[in-house]
């Protein structure tokens, strides 16, 4: 991975899923945006960034690309996603929600035969504080520290910044890995990353309802994650019989324990795998510190 103000930014279309203020604030945060790309508006300049109509114009321009954010419409994402890895992007990020199953499942295979990095889709991205913002996560909650935040949900990973940041706790880096129903990089992958930065002296881990990404990640913690976790799961007092839209399985689940998917599921497995797990979000600083000492 290149996370740093070093990487080269590229942003591929532009709709409701970014504005002005999302631009201005990658710069203020040291994101080193380069171009974007929206076909048939070449030559122009939008949001201060000079607008191509393909990613290898603006390769050609710049040389090579770290990262791109795609923002296009959810059907035009896998074209727009197989462009950047044609040349050369190894780290993507997609901003757009509800990008349709199958497309997903073409991406993931031609990404992991490439080795492509892939955040989301319906994901707010990346941030490590005072370095680099990949997306449209809220700098102001943030504040450069050691707690690495991972999240399945957007407006709570920086809801439980400001947690964090209010309790005098600088993160190291936040990422929320999406949460339409079939996203690219796991929970599994971002703990490892996490474990391995040495910045990061504690994890806080963010699930919801639907799936089980909770269950394997609390398993993996518990196998393999030197550094202490904190977690919390949202949607406790959801009824149990109901799948968040964004997060729910593609198919009614046939087969499973009747208790499959639920918050009730992922609480135990955290209780097994004997991670801290906080009722709401301003419970987490106090646990982290209990964590950490």
């Amino acid at each position: 991975m290149n996370l740093t103000p070093d990487s080269t930014v590229l942003i591929q279309g532009f709709c409701e899923y970014i504005t002005a203020t999302h631009i201005t604030q990658m710069k203020a945060n040291g994101t080193n945006l380069v171009a974007g790309v929206n076909p048939g508006c070449g030559g122009q300049q939008m949001y201060t960034l000079p607008i191509f109509d393909l990613v290898e114009e603006v390769v050609e321009q710049f040389g090579v690309i770290d990262t791109t954010i795609i923002c296009v419409h959810p059907y035009e994402v896998l074209d727009a996603a197989l462009e950047a890895i044609a040349s050369d992007i190894r780290q993507i990020i997609i901003i757009s929600p509800g990008v349709p199953p199958l497309d997903m499942v073409k991406l993931l295979r031609k990404a992991e035969a490439t080795e492509t990095l892939i955040v989301g889709p319906n994901s707010p991205g990346i941030i490590v504080p005072g370095k680099i913002l990949l997306g449209t996560q809220p700098s102001e909650f943030y504040t450069p520290g050691s707690v690495g935040i991972l999240s399945r949900s957007t407006t709570l990973t920086y809801e439980i910044a400001r947690e964090l940041t209010n309790a005098g706790l600088g993160q190291s880096m936040s990422v929320s890995i999406g949460s339409d129903a079939i996203v690219g990089s796991s929970f599994l992958q971002w703990l490892q990353i996490l474990d391995e930065d040495e910045a990061t002296k504690a994890i806080v881990l963010v699930g919801q309802p639907g799936g089980d990404r909770e269950e394997a990640a609390a398993r993996y913690i518990a196998e393999a994650i030197d550094k202490p976790v904190v977690a919390y799961i949202a949607g406790t007092q959801a009824p149990p019989t109901k799948y968040w839209r964004q997060t729910g399985t593609l198919a009614v689940v046939v087969g499973h324990d009747p208790d499959f998917g639920t918050a009730k599921n992922k609480l135990a497995a955290f209780s097994f795998a004997r991670v801290s797990v906080a009722e709401r979000p301003s419970q987490i600083p106090e646990l982290v510190k209990k964590a950490m000492k």
